[in-house]
């Protein structure tokens, strides 16, 4: 008997929940000097070095613009790790967004083998 898993996902992700987290994306970049990301509509728009990504900022889907969806899982720890980020709320996945934000801003620096096949 196959079993279905069932994703529960907050289908309107709240507009509120979006906008804060476009307060709080816009903060960190200019905290970080990261002047490759811009936020449009519900996105953030990264300008990187092996392509140019889309990030939702409600599912933290990402995307390659022309091109497919890029998996990359989030590693959520059951404390904080060693480095304290201003991400203003405790959600994680507000932290998740952030993180690959940062990460596709500096693809130039990813050396994921599963990921740099993604990108590359």
């Amino acid at each position: 008997m196959k079993t279905m898993m069932k994703i529960s996902v907050d289908p309107l992700t709240s507009h509120s929940t979006i906008e804060m987290r476009s307060v709080i994306v816009k903060f960190n970049l200019e905290l970080f000097k990261l002047d490759n990301v811009v936020l449009k509509d519900n996105h953030a728009i990264i300008d990187g070095s092996h392509g140019k990504y889309s990030i939702h900022l409600g599912s933290g889907v990402i995307h390659q613009l022309g091109g497919h969806q890029i998996n990359v899982l989030p590693v959520h720890s059951a404390g904080r790790g060693k480095i304290f980020l201003p991400f203003v709320d405790d959600d994680p996945k507000t932290a998740e967004i952030m993180s690959k934000i940062l990460l596709f801003a500096q693809d130039h620096k990813i050396k994921d083998p599963y990921i740099m096949e993604q990108i590359c």
